[in-house]
């Protein structure tokens, strides 16, 4: 347990230090904190409906930025030090694979899940100094939203990082998903949907598979329990389950997918040649 805090705090003190933390930080963090603080002051006046467009926003910002920077600052996490032979030196020490792996992921997740937590108490704080009607159940229910895609992501680029060996193909991976979740999926579905190869539900059940897809929808029905933007599709999702149910399973699921892909990563790493 000693080795897993040890490997850990190593991790996050690493990067801390880099720069992408700092960009990290000022970017996103930044950001969000901004609408965050936009929508808290504006809500003690017009409520959650004047919301709207900083809602989206909001959720625009978090989609992009926030599994980009998780997948490439976090996919070159072992086989960059296996590119800088940092990984032959670590296992040199009374370490074992397991404590190694999990110790980096625990440190990871750290890092890239604090400065999105800060920025939203910062707004919290902001918002209370300027005499706001704090939405405490939703800034309790976007950090748990924001927990499970950050953990999903995580575990993604673990996964791709434990069995790639070079750095620059692990980055090409990361942005082939990344965009492949972002854009390729709906652009695929939506086209099926207009030639009607498959039923309405099946592509629907296929979309709600994306952890940014349904964390979009998730966010949105935090404000909009009717998901009346979302169109026909929202009768779909609210015939199978009640909001509440859907904001549980938005949580719980992308977390169980970061923690498979994690688990799948260490597996495939304590079988491969590590240097």
């Amino acid at each position: 347990m000693n080795n897993l805090k040890l490997i850990a705090y190593l991790d996050l003190k690493e990067s801390i230090r880099t720069k992408w933390f700092l960009v990290y930080s000022l970017v996103f963090g930044g950001l969000i904190a901004l609408f965050f603080i936009a929508g808290v002051t504006e809500s003690q006046v017009m409520g959650f409906s004047g919301l709207s467009r900083l809602l989206l926003m909001y959720i625009q910002i978090t989609i992009v930025i926030l599994p980009i920077f998780i997948l490439i600052t976090t996919v070159r996490s072992i086989s960059g030090d296996r590119d800088n032979h940092i990984l032959e030196y670590m296992l040199s020490f009374p370490i074992s694979l397991k404590q190694y792996y999990w110790g980096k992921v625990i440190g990871r997740f750290i890092t890239v899940y604090l400065p999105v937590l800060f920025a939203m108490i910062i707004a919290i704080i902001y918002g209370s100094i300027k005499g706001a009607d704090i939405p405490w159940a939703i800034f309790f229910l976007y950090t748990s939203l924001l927990f499970s895609l950050s953990f999903s992501f995580l575990g993604i680029a673990f996964f791709i990082s434990s069995f790639v060996k070079s750095s620059e193909v692990a980055l090409g991976i990361a942005f082939f998903i990344w965009i492949f979740l972002l854009a390729f999926i709906d652009i695929a579905l939506i086209s099926l949907m207009m030639q009607e190869r498959l039923s309405t539900e099946l592509i629907i059940t296929i979309s709600m598979l994306n952890p940014m897809e349904i964390f979009r929808i998730a966010a949105i029905s935090l404000f909009d329990p009717e998901l009346t933007v979302m169109g026909p599709v929202a009768f779909y999702i609210l015939d199978t389950m009640t909001q509440t149910m859907f904001v549980i399973v938005s949580v719980t699921y992308p977390t169980l997918l970061g923690l498979v892909f994690a688990t799948l990563g260490y597996k495939i790493f304590k079988k491969k040649d590590l240097v």
